[in-house]
Parts: C-alpha cells; sequence; structure tokens
C-alpha cells in the first residue's frame, strides 16, 4: 500500500507524465469512437454507463488539477509579494562595495 501511495505522489508531482498519460487516454477515446460505432456499443446501455462515468471521472480531474495549479500559483505570488528583491540586492552589493 506504501509504495502504491509513493507512485501516485510522484504520478501528481509530474506535469509531463500527467500530459503524456492524458494525450495517450484521448488517442484512446478517439480511437473508440468510429470503433463503438461500428460495433454497435452505442446502443448498449453497459458502454454507454461505462463512457458517462468516465467523463465524470476525467472532468472532475481535470477540474481538481486545475484547482490544484491555481493555489500553487497563489502561493507562489504571495511568497513573491513578501520578498524584497531590490532591498536584498542593494545588501549584497553594499556588502562586495565593504569588502573591497
Amino acid at each position: 500500500m506504501e509504495l502504491l501511495k509513493t507512485l501516485w505522489a510522484q504520478v501528481q508531482g509530474d506535469p509531463v507524465f500527467m500530459r503524456r498519460v492524458n494525450g495517450w487516454f484521448t488517442i484512446f477515446w478517439i480511437v473508440m469512437i468510429p470503433l463503438s460505432f461500428s460495433l454497435h456499443w452505442l446502443s448498449s446501455v453497459t458502454f454507454v454507463s461505462a463512457l458517462s462515468l468516465w467523463a465524470l471521472v476525467s472532468g472532475h480531474w481535470s477540474a481538481w488539477q486545475a484547482a490544484r495549479v491555481e493555489v500553487n500559483q497563489e502561493a507562489e505570488a504571495k511568497k513573491r509579494l513578501k520578498e524584497d528583491i531590490p532591498k536584498e540586492t542593494a545588501k549584497e552589493v553594499t556588502k562586495k562595495m565593504r569588502k573591497r
């Protein structure tokens, strides 16, 4: 169970991996459209239910990921507001000038 949690945390922190996974899921569902039409799965209640569940899960997943990004951006913006870069730079220059 601990390995699964570690793997999940790693996946969540890797945007490149998430982009690739979502890209492959997109390609999979694009291929499934004509396949499901030709195999008459669209009239299957089971298939339509599974598709609806997938749409629900992926929609909530996307919203959750977007919210996480916004929270991280807000935290970073607050951190930058607290930093006084010109003051820090002036202190460093003053220290270097005193050493000469």
